[in-house]
């Protein structure tokens, strides 16, 4: 619906041969939750297609993904489609099910977790390669609308002051520096990627952090250089924070990306949410995250707003 934390814990909902621990930021892992036999049963008969039909918008039960929800929901509405929103539901096999069913239409995905649910042997990383894979791979009755730029992802992210004094852009710009900087993450982060890091990017790391959840916060305290932080943590904007690029994408696609059931979505459906892609970008949902997550503000109201400043409300 996010890898060495969250999108690993997506894949294990498919094949336990992925492990990962939680990300605190959004409120929970991308439809890595618990899901409940309410959950698993919900839904009032499907959502029918063509015009005039409700569209019914899903969504997992972390704060991200409803707030997605609730723009894709929005979106529809003011285009005039008739829409019921089912949010908080749970994972993502309730999910997907409810999708296949026609009990659920639309659904904020995330590509690179979605191939890896479906498929754990998937090695697409780009997001081309993962939307083509993903053709390929779904059944004929869903389908995924345009990916937005916006990706909940992990990065090496850097502080603002220590962007500045070494001019670091991309994860290439640390092969310098690495060997006098600390790098923090969750336990599990050096064993799954130290190596990986030598051979695509030639960094080796003076030392290596369990900083786990408090690594937003290690970064912005001094304690490490470097920290594995998800791209829409709220606390990359509270902190000042710089996620750097991954022009070799050692972390994989994770566009958030609208997966619908065909039946259930007209061109006029589909429109609205290929324009919502088409304005949602990482910095812009990181900063309505902040508003949730740390200003606690409505969901709906954040959605509102932003729909309202893109032209899409």
């Amino acid at each position: 619906m996010k890898r060495s934390r969250r999108v690993v814990v997506l894949g294990t909902l498919a094949a336990l041969a992925l492990g990962a621990t939680a990300c605190g930021s959004s409120g929970g892992d991308p439809l890595g939750g618990g899901s409940s036999a309410s959950a698993a049963s919900g839904g009032s008969g499907g959502s029918g297609g063509g015009s005039g039909s409700t569209v019914v918008v899903g969504s997992a039960n972390f704060p991200e993904n409803v707030l997605l929800g609730s723009i894709y929901s929005q979106a529809l509405k003011a285009k005039g489609v008739k829409v019921e929103e089912k949010f908080n539901i749970g994972s993502r096999e309730v999910l997907y099910g409810q999708l296949q069913s026609g009990n659920l239409t639309v659904l904020p995905e995330y590509n690179g977790a979605l191939l890896a649910y479906l498929d754990a042997k998937a090695t697409a990383v780009t997001t081309q390669d993962v939307n083509a894979a993903l053709a390929k791979t779904l059944p004929a009755s869903l389908g995924i609308l345009d990916s937005s730029p916006a990706e909940d992802k992990d990065s090496l992210s850097v502080s603002q002051e220590t962007a500045d004094k070494y001019n670091l852009k991309s994860i290439d710009d640390l092969a310098a520096k690495a060997g006098e900087f600390t790098i923090g993450g969750p336990p599990e982060f050096k064993s799954r990627r130290e190596q990986q890091f030598k051979d695509v990017y030639a960094l080796t790391f003076k030392e290596w952090k369990p900083t786990a959840d408090t690594t937003a916060n290690a970064l912005k305290d001094g304690g490490i250089q470097v920290g594995n932080v998800f791209t829409t943590d709220p606390k990359i904007v509270q902190y000042k924070l710089v996620p750097l690029t991954d022009p070799k994408n050692v972390f994989g696609a994770q566009n958030i990306t609208p997966l619908v059931n065909k039946s259930g979505v007209d061109a006029t459906a589909t429109a609205a949410l290929n324009a919502v892609s088409a304005k949602l970008d990482t910095a812009g949902l990181t900063a309505l995250m902040k508003r949730v997550a740390v200003d606690k503000e409505d969901p709906s109201t954040v959605a509102k707003d932003w729909l309202k400043s893109n032209g899409l409300g």
